[in-house]
């Protein structure tokens, strides 16, 4: 198996890119504007000024009052984030329940957290948080019982825990390790060089890399790896294009490193090296934005001369799965939605010469790996994981029995291996590490967690909703045993929707509170996930976008129509696309809902490409700016435009991140200033800005228990919840 990270999602659907975008003309006269209204309505609203600001987009004038948001140093931006923050704080501060849901949260917590061991060389390495700290630690050890060596501790990196570790690639024989390091969890990372032997680091340090594969040769003399401009050689607006292949040899500076590959007429286009596991071919997955169709180029580790393009991007996705010489198993959807997986000879590359191995079911492929010299391939079926093993020929040898319902989340191991570890988890099964030999079809739990907490008094169910135009939409319901349908629970319904990536049963310390607490948590499976496949996929993007939208109303719908809650009672979540789905159907239905959870949300769907990594997401949103047909229907749901004057909107608490440059927090800034001067005033319209955080990853886990109890205070308060229900398990 090559090396790559198949955790919670695959690695491929983590592949950006930048969209060349054409310059809009815009008209800005700055005027002092009228104080918010919320004052008058119940509400102390911070005053935010609203600026004479308007865009012209295709003959439609489009007002934008609060552009000067975008800047997040500003005085004013900075003053009104201080003020919206002890707004928030202010309305949670009388919530009796929160400190112990503050107190729940950090004992369930609080016990030892592994990751799966990947084998390199003949050492395996994982991460261990003992319970509470704010990052986990690297370590290694020479056998699976062997005493662990720390290898990488990034707590003692700073004080507060926002120094976090992201990307780790292994030299083949697992001596050396290159790492990447973010700070306050933005997405562009430093990497380092460190001697697991010595624990000592080199002095090379590679800049300017974000989202970036490496790729060492076998002779550990250093590695290949991508990067983006340095900052000041290209326009501003460029910084996250023009992505570049170099090679840098391990103990110079990176001003040494040489250009590999580059495409200048092609600079949307992003490049991510990695190299076979037999350490032979360098390979670059070519990628547009977050288009699923990507490239693959190819040539020997020993060679230096051009890259043989085996596909090219924009025909369909080509997965690279494992290599025997010269023959390459691809996992892809070509003539396939629902996946099958291929042999290409690149000796004989013609398309007659390419042979089917495991060729397309029902079931939707996830993901592939090659252990044992066989093919292990998890399904999806109705949005949750199958496990099965073919021979390279593409016999079914066996299925893998799994414990339950539910997701495998990560599996290692390599083509000469005679086991493998995967994680298995589920909404009542926390993640566990189970080991599989492939001799005796034996599968046996490596690691599993003990948390205080009785899953026998929970249960979980698949039902299925339906959408405006009938499609059917999965939803599983997780609650405590002994429920009554009475239409009275108070209810958490989440979303996502988007981005080929599928939501499958997993397991949260956070769900846990709540389900404790009464509450019931609903998870719906929205087209513009790969839950179906890549028909799902283009069912909720683009154009399709209502459908997820409509899918989640229908979603919400159905628990209301069964008794499970009431609009007053349901709450909806979600987060970055997930926070555009949950505004965007509290804009269309805001009586449908009894609150609103809006987590780092995109809600400017007209000028969102402008910032950092949002000209990635273009194949997946459109571009409002160039076509004037992606106008038509962005504009018809992007929820900054579509804030009705006077409506009265569920309680809603908008949460963001200081420093998340990924969806950067201007997005909730409008649209919860436009929020709280439009809304009728009879409900909160809060927001909450954290500091020193991102977009998620790498968030140190003091942050995560604190943002958590804020959250469910919010909700505790709205829904009048009983502070002496939390932790009655």
């Amino acid at each position: 198996m090559f090396a790559v990270d198949t955790g919670s999602a695959r690695w491929w659907q983590l592949r950006l890119a930048a969209a060349l975008v054409a310059v809009l003309f815009v008209s800005v006269t700055l005027v002092t504007g009228a104080p918010t209204e919320a004052a008058a309505k119940g509400y102390d609203y911070p005053k935010a000024r609203k600026a004479d600001v308007v865009d012209d987009f295709h003959g439609t004038k489009v007002k934008d009052p609060y552009r000067w948001m975008e800047d997040p140093e500003a005085e004013e931006t900075l003053r009104w984030v201080e003020e919206q923050n002890k707004l928030f704080q202010g309305y949670i501060e009388g919530v009796s329940s929160r400190e112990a849901i503050e107190k729940r949260l950090t004992e369930l917590w609080d016990y030892p957290k592994y990751s799966l061991p990947a084998k390199h060389g003949n050492r395996y390495f994982f991460t261990k948080n003992d319970g509470l700290q704010n990052q986990s630690v690297l370590y290694v050890q020479e056998s699976l019982d062997g005493e662990a060596k720390v290898v990488l501790d990034p707590n003692k990196l700073s004080e507060d825990g926002t120094v976090a570790l992201r990307a780790q690639t292994y030299s083949h024989d697992g001596k050396f390790l290159a790492y990447g390091l973010t700070q306050s969890g933005s997405d562009w990372q430093e990497i380092h060089v460190r001697d697991v032997d010595t624990g000592e680091d080199f002095e090379d340090a590679i800049e300017w890399c974000k989202f970036s594969g490496i790729a060492w040769k076998t002779d550990n003399s250093g590695f290949y790896y991508n990067r983006l401009p340095e900052p000041g050689s290209v326009p501003e607006e460029d910084q996250s294009n023009y992505s570049r292949v170099y090679w840098h040899t391990l103990g110079t500076p990176q001003s040494e490193d040489k250009l590999v590959y580059e495409d200048p007429q092609n600079k949307e286009l992003g490049f991510y090296p990695f190299s076979t596991d037999d350490g032979k071919y360098l390979v670059i997955y070519v990628y547009h934005g977050t288009d699923d169709r990507n490239g693959l180029y190819i040539r020997r580790m020993d060679d230096e001369g051009e890259f043989q393009r085996l596909v090219d991007v924009g025909e369909a996705e080509f997965n690279p799965i494992d290599n025997i010489g010269s023959v390459f198993y691809l996992g892809t959807d070509l003539d396939a939605p629902r996946g099958r997986i291929i042999a290409v000879d690149i000796k004989k590359p013609d398309r007659k010469d390419w042979k089917e191995i495991v060729t397309q079911t029902d079931d939707v492929i996830d993901f592939s790996a090659m252990v044992d010299n066989k093919l292990v391939v998890a399904y999806m079926r109705n949005a949750n994981h199958l496990l099965n093993i073919y021979d390279r020929k593409g016999k079914r040898v066996r299925e893998v029995e799994l414990p339950t319902i539910g997701s495998i989340a990560g599996l290692s191991g390599e083509r000469e291996d005679k086991e493998m570890f995967f994680g298995f988890t589920s909404f009542l099964y926390p993640y566990t590490a189970f080991h599989y030999e492939f001799k005796d079809n034996k599968l046996s739990v490596f690691r599993q967690p003990e948390i205080n907490f009785d899953p026998t008094k929970f249960e979980t169910k698949q039902a299925f909703a339906s959408s405006k135009d009938g499609t059917k939409v999965p939803i599983f319901i997780t609650h405590k045993k002994g429920l009554k349908l009475d239409g009275n629970n108070p209810t958490i319904l989440y979303g996502y929707g988007g981005f080929n990536i599928g939501l499958t049963p997993s397991f949260s310390i956070t769900r846990l509170v709540w389900m404790e607490s009464g509450g019931i948590y609903v998870l719906a499976n929205l087209r513009g996930g790969d839950e179906y496949g890549e028909e799902w996929h283009k069912a909720g993007m683009l154009e399709n976008k209502q459908n997820v939208f409509d899918d989640f109303i229908g979603a919400a719908e159905w628990l209301i129509e069964n008794k499970y809650t009431s609009s007053a009672k349901l709450a909806i979540e979600g987060g970055s696309n997930g926070g555009l789905l949950v505004a965007a159907c509290m804009l269309q239905r805001p009586n449908l809902f009894g609150a609103i959870s809006c987590r780092v949300p995109v809600t400017d769907m007209l000028r969102y490409h402008k910032f950092t990594v949002g000209r990635y997401w273009t194949p997946e949103y459109g571009n409002a700016e160039k076509n004037p047909e992606h106008f038509e229907f962005m504009y018809a749901y992007s929820p900054l435009h579509n804030v009705k004057e006077g409506a009265e909107y569920p309680p809603t608490l908008i949460t963001t991140a200081d420093t998340d440059d990924r969806v950067v927090p201007l997005h909730a800034k409008k649209f919860a200033a436009t929020l709280q001067a439009a809304d009728a005033g009879k409900n909160p319209i809060l927001i909450r800005i954290e500091t020193k955080a991102g977009h998620g990853a790498g968030k140190p886990t003091s942050k995560r228990i604190e943002e958590a109890a804020d959250i469910y205070a919010f909700l505790f308060k709205v829904f009048a919840m009983s502070a002496t229900m939390v932790g009655q398990n």
